[in-house]
């Protein structure tokens, strides 16, 4: 059933939700239930207005009207040996995507500076492959130092699975923050890869969280996932008190595994983000990949739950202009987080 078809079958909610106090509870240090977090995503329509704002208080409380902006560079593309069904870099795509092994010093420095012009925040340096070679480190670390003196950025890094040695050069180095998410739940993993587990991405985890660097991990909706799946990881991400949390909605593209995927509708994913806000409450909520297609004109609504977006291109499908997305948050009333250190993480 598409989730299209399950938002018009399924309307009932358990009436002693609701969802101001649900946030009220939240706000006082309460964590949703399994429960409580499957009856946000299939809460009626007619609620969606009353339940985003709900979620807009708990976000209003730690991040007022602010936007988290972020720029990413896919700094090595391709020639990827695992098999993410969802990924157009992965082996067993056949999508045609750009290849290059790690780019030029030059070349990322070129990114951070474009990074800084488009009122970015934060700079995410991503590298395809299993796990990072001693190379990539040695080359993301000569360029972190030049990269912070230059623009002030906050900087996070994508590099794949990490050992614990890894997660420490990565600290020394500069770096702020590692992504690295989780995709999906423990359940369904299986079903969208079969070379690593869901175990040894929480692995990573674990060891950039004992390396004291940020963690930023998020997931992807529309995989084929059951609404279980996507409460399972919005809750264990708030139970790993997830500094960032990028929800990322499938972009089919041709030639994945994924590519004829049931579309998602836009009412439902305002619901998604509102359930890892509740979920999540101190985290920056990121709206990521597949916001244009997925929430469309509802985009802005998007904002009342989650405070950051990238502005540019993701990976491998291209992203609205930049300044489009500043006409939207100027629209809102809000501002984008100025450069350089900046906030705080809520969770400090």
């Amino acid at each position: 059933m598409s989730h299209s078809d399950r938002d018009r079958s399924v309307c009932v909610v358990e009436p002693d939700v609701r969802w101001h106090d649900l946030a009220g509870r939240v706000l006082e240090g309460e964590r949703l239930t399994a429960d409580e977090a499957v009856a946000v995503l299939r809460s009626p329509d007619a609620e969606l207005l009353e339940l985003l704002a709900a979620a807009y208080r708990v976000r209003h409380r730690w991040f007022g009207d602010r936007v988290h902006l972020n720029f990413l560079i896919n700094a090595k593309s391709g020639r990827c040996g695992e098999d993410c069904g969802y990924c157009s870099q992965s082996r067993v795509s056949r999508a045609d995507v750009p290849e290059y092994d790690l780019l030029d010093p030059e070349q990322i420095l070129e990114g951070a500076r474009i990074a800084a012009q488009r009122k970015a925040r934060t700079y995410c340096i991503v590298v395809s492959g299993r796990r990072p070679s001693d190379r990539d480190l040695d080359a993301i670390a000569a360029v972190v130092g030049p990269i912070r003196e230059a623009h002030r950025l906050k900087i996070c890094v994508s590099p794949g699975l990490l050992t614990r040695d890894q997660a420490e050069r990565l600290k020394a180095c500069g770096v702020d923050r590692v992504n690295h998410n989780l995709n999906t739940s423990e359940r369904f993993y299986p079903k969208i890869c079969t070379t690593h587990t869901y175990a040894d991405r929480v692995a990573t985890l674990r060891v950039v969280r004992e390396a004291g660097l940020e963690i930023c991990s998020g997931g992807i909706v529309g995989m084929g996932e059951e609404d279980v799946d996507v409460a399972e990881l919005a809750l264990r991400l708030g139970e790993l008190r997830v500094e960032a949390v990028p929800v990322n909605f499938l972009i089919p593209l041709p030639g994945t595994a994924f590519e004829h995927a049931p579309g998602l509708n836009p009412r439902y994913c305002l619901k998604v983000l509102a359930l890892f806000r509740l979920a999540n409450p101190k985290c920056e909520l990121r709206i990521a990949a597949g916001r244009e297609i997925h929430l469309g004109s509802l985009q802005p609504l998007g904002l009342y739950a989650a405070n950051s977006i990238f502005v540019g291109d993701y990976l491998t499908a291209k992203g609205q202009p930049p300044e489009e997305d500043y006409r939207m948050i100027e629209a809102l009333g809000f501002e984008p987080v100025p450069g350089g250190p900046g906030e705080e993480s809520a969770y400090r």
